[in-house]
């Protein structure tokens, strides 16, 4: 426990010496290369989340995903090299996850911080997104499944059962759910970040519990980098987060909760990203299906934020609800052993 609690005081102590200078960086590629938003891009399909969102970029950069993925990697691995007792196998499915999920939004990203856009700005088209998340999640759930050794799916009360070959194509799903559900939540300060706090702390005591320290000494290095950038992301946010970040955040919480063997508890404990995404799906389906939108604008927290809600009171809101949630996952893990 005393070597979990200095990695996270290292971690925290290492993103905060290096989150001012990087956020005095993106300021300033801003202000210089900054150019205006790309001819023939159309924002039109989204006119209310424009309005919401109207200025928020402007003011603040995004990228903070990209110092936060480079810092934990980094001291991941002088994590590997000085501790003996670390499984190689678990770090590399994680760092794999962290960093290939990562990947995909960097560009992204970097569009952003040289872009002027106000509203709801997409740099790549969401089908090579899909595409790059599906290729990544297959490889990670091919880690699983033949370097891990995971082949089972554990529910309370029904039991364990082993589904063989068919945990690649679960597990997939299950990565790029959460990637998806994390960067849908990024949308106001501080929300997908304390949430994220809120699930890992959960987890950290579940991995702690099964005796798994690779596994938390992972999220005990994460939990110490995110604290650190939560500081600066908390309402008015000096940076957000992006979509490096974002995807690479959902898809790494994922893999953490797959290697704790309990998905039900992933399941509950991550559950306002759960309930997050469901209201995004369920705004598509009815468009499709019904011709016309439920709510006026999704997903849950957008429409708060549409109906009058101010934006500190739903965040608070939300990590009340997710702390909530991640007391009865992890009551529900424990109890079943």
């Amino acid at each position: 426990m005393i070597e979990l609690l200095g990695l996270v005081l290292l971690s925290f102590a290492v993103t905060s010496f290096f989150m001012v200078p990087f956020i005095d960086l993106l300021y300033f590629i801003r202000s210089k290369y900054r150019r205006p938003i790309p001819k023939g891009y159309n924002d039109a399909t989204t006119p209310i989340h424009n309005k919401l969102l109207a200025g928020k970029d402007l003011k603040t950069p995004v990228g903070g995903g990209i110092l936060l993925i480079f810092i934990v990697t980094i001291l991941v691995s002088l994590y590997a090299k000085l501790n003996i007792a670390v499984q190689p196998s678990y770090l590399y499915i994680l760092l794999f996850t962290f960093l290939s999920f990562g990947a995909i939004g960097i560009l992204d990203d970097v569009r952003k911080v040289l872009t002027a856009f106000s509203g709801k700005y997409a740099g790549l088209k969401g089908r090579y997104i899909v595409l790059a998340q599906l290729i990544f999640a297959l490889l990670t759930a091919l880690g699983l499944y033949y370097y891990i050794g995971l082949n089972n799916i554990y529910i309370p009360v029904l039991g364990n059962f082993v589904i063989g070959s068919w945990y690649i194509p679960f597990a997939t799903f299950v990565i790029i759910a959460f990637s998806n559900a994390y960067n849908i939540s990024d949308g106001l300060d501080g929300l997908s970040a304390g949430l994220l706090l809120i699930c890992l702390f959960a987890l950290l005591v579940l991995a702690s519990a099964t005796l798994n320290l690779t596994l938390a000494g992972f999220i005990g290095i994460w939990l110490g980098s995110l604290f650190a950038f939560l500081y600066f992301n908390i309402y008015p946010s000096r940076i957000n987060l992006g979509d490096a970040g974002s995807l690479s955040f959902g898809a790494t919480l994922a893999v953490v909760g797959l290697l704790t063997g309990k998905i039900l508890a992933l399941a509950i404990i991550g559950g306002v990203f759960v309930v997050i995404a469901f209201s995004s799906a369920l705004q598509i389906i009815s468009k499709r299906l019904l011709g016309r939108k439920i709510l006026a604008v999704s997903p849950l927290h957008m429409y708060l934020r549409y109906i009058g809600w101010e934006e500190p009171r739903i965040v608070m809101r939300f990590w009340l609800t997710g702390a909530i949630f991640a007391v009865l996952g992890l009551w529900i893990a424990l109890l079943s052993g």
